[in-house]
């Protein structure tokens, strides 16, 4: 085989393995929502009040948040995805489900309260929050780290980190629709701390499974 048969060969091969990482990772997410939905609804089904519950902003407000979290988690994944890419100029992203939960708290101390702040910000199910949205997000952190790795992320142990939060917001927009406690203080503790455990557990597999 000449050197410019070799050449086309290696290039028409490349061509036909590459995939658009953003596609992959849709892709991958859409079939693993669906698995972690599942293990919700099996394991702990959804909060019965739920028409209820709708009609208070605080419970929206957790939605919100949880949002906040997995779009600009998503985006930041895809953008570091690419060998060049660094955290400088896009962790900004980070800070919006932060300026909705202040508001969120904001919002809630101005209104009277016959239950202390203490006993809102340590609810009626703190131990299964920090349990269950660890335990749904692992199918769609599978998925992430899989969309990843069609990408060639230059910090495997940081995009890993940062495809955790993508995996913690969706389960913990997933574990919401359970929730009864809906203090945006309880959210600000507890829902961030189920957020950092997953992150972390990202970046110990991402520093494996993505570097090239």
């Amino acid at each position: 085989m000449d050197t410019d048969q070799l050449i086309r060969t290696l290039a028409a091969d490349n061509a036909q393995r590459a995939q658009p990482v953003g596609i992959v990772m849709a892709l991958a997410l859409m079939a693993a929502t669906p698995v972690s939905t599942a293990m919700l609804l099996v394991g702990l089904g959804i909060r019965p009040d739920i028409w209820l519950a709708v009609r208070n902003p605080f419970f929206d407000l957790k939605f919100v948040v949880t949002t906040a979290l997995a779009i600009p988690a998503l985006i930041l994944s895809l953008h570091l995805s690419r060998p060049e890419a660094s955290l400088h100029g896009w962790s900004w992203l980070l800070i919006a489900p932060i300026i909705v939960l202040v508001g969120g708290i904001a919002a809630e101390m101005m209104l009277p309260q016959r239950v202390p702040m203490m006993a809102r910000m340590v609810g009626h199910n703190s131990m299964l929050c920090m349990s269950a949205i660890p335990v749904l997000s692992l199918p769609v952190l599978a998925a992430s780290l899989f969309g990843l790795r069609h990408g060639a992320p230059s910090r495997p142990g940081v995009a890993g980190a940062i495809a955790g939060l993508v995996s913690a917001g969706i389960a913990a927009t997933l574990y919401a629709a359970h929730c009864n406690d809906d203090s945006p203080l309880f959210v600000a503790t507890w829902y961030t701390a189920a957020a950092l455990i997953v992150a972390g557990l990202g970046a110990a597999i991402g520093a494996r499974v993505l570097r090239y």
